[in-house]
């Protein structure tokens, strides 16, 4: 089931999210690995998703310790199956062995640290990696803009080259086709300037990824670049200085220079703009739930509802590819 049919300028805080949470609940649950469910944010969050109908976790952790929490904050997992590890890099790397031996379609970060869950991922020698760099997306419901936006990347790939930004575009290019939101995505490469100059690399960077995109480089997506943030998400803005392309003034992916303006960016949207967020790791064999203690159960479950939604669209696919 997709979720094109959502109506561009619907503004209500959360609509889009109401939506993308339905669209979740529509579709077989993703069995889901979790990685060190600890503390009751993380372990609350996966069994609310299962509620929902949204995943079908397999809890991987310390198995006395998870049992504790569910006890103490009244978390009914007795329907989840639990797989022991002593301790959270162990359950880092139970995690990654049960997503090669086909035990589950995705990731979910529990209580240990994001590094120590991207250790095993990444590794070298038996873990997630595919040709393309990991990425992380941040996908978002604005109140005030009538499109839901992605913001990539602003948590992984801290000074990405040009070919790591080719493949942070194609990421959420795929994640946001395979999730049902749509075809060709509009794709805004930010920097400080509309311009190409020297002087601020970033722009020639983003031209180049739009000619990469011209020779098929980048594939699924409509790029323009450099673009400064208000010449990509405002038509007016665009107007006034004169950008004509149909991606400026309604971007539907915004691709940063690096992670600390992403970051900022991201979170200026979350807390000045009361944005609603949720974020997925894309690159590896399979997309990464990465949440953060700061994370409302709300985003929570719109996290595990986007990989749910990636993860059927990448499932139909292969199902498309073997017939």
């Amino acid at each position: 089931m997709g979720i094109a049919s959502i109506e561009a300028g619907e503004a209500r805080a959360g609509v889009r999210y109401d939506r993308l949470i339905a669209a979740a609940k529509a579709i077989p649950p993703a069995t889901t690995i979790v990685v060190h469910p600890c503390d009751e944010g993380s372990l609350r969050g996966a069994a609310d998703a299962a509620e929902a109908g949204i995943i079908k976790p397999v809890l991987v952790g310390p198995s006395a310790k998870i049992r504790a929490v569910a006890f103490k904050h009244g978390i009914d997992i007795s329907a989840f199956e639990l797989v022991d590890a002593p301790h959270s890099e162990a359950a880092a790397a139970k995690a990654v062995e049960l997503i090669h031996a086909a035990k589950g379609e995705m990731l979910m970060k529990g209580s240990l640290h994001t590094d120590e869950l991207m250790r095993s991922v990444t590794a070298k020698a038996g873990g997630l990696r595919t040709e393309r760099r990991i990425s992380h997306v941040f996908v978002m419901d604005v109140p005030a803009y009538s499109e839901t936006i992605f913001v990539t990347d602003a948590a992984i790939s801290i000074f990405p080259d040009l070919d790591g930004k080719r493949d942070i575009a194609q990421n959420a290019i795929d994640l946001y086709t395979q999730m049902g939101l749509g075809t060709s995505p509009r794709v805004a490469i930010l920097s400080a300037v509309e311009t190409v100059t020297s002087k601020i690399p970033s722009t020639v960077e983003a031209a180049a990824l739009c000619k990469m995109a011209d020779r098929g480089q980048i594939t699924g997506g409509l790029l323009d670049g450099p673009l400064a943030f208000d010449n990509a998400i405002d038509r007016e803005a665009a107007r006034i200085k004169g950008i004509k392309s149909e991606v400026a003034g309604r971007a539907q992916i915004l691709v940063v220079p690096d992670l600390e303006s992403g970051n900022m960016l991201a979170k200026n949207l979350a807390y000045f703009a009361r944005a609603d967020s949720a974020g997925i790791v894309l690159g590896a064999r399979v997309a990464v739930v990465l949440t953060s203690r700061a994370d409302s159960p709300r985003s929570r479950m719109a996290s595990c509802a986007v990989a749910t939604l990636y993860a059927d669209g990448r499932r139909r696919r292969a199902q498309t590819a073997a017939a």
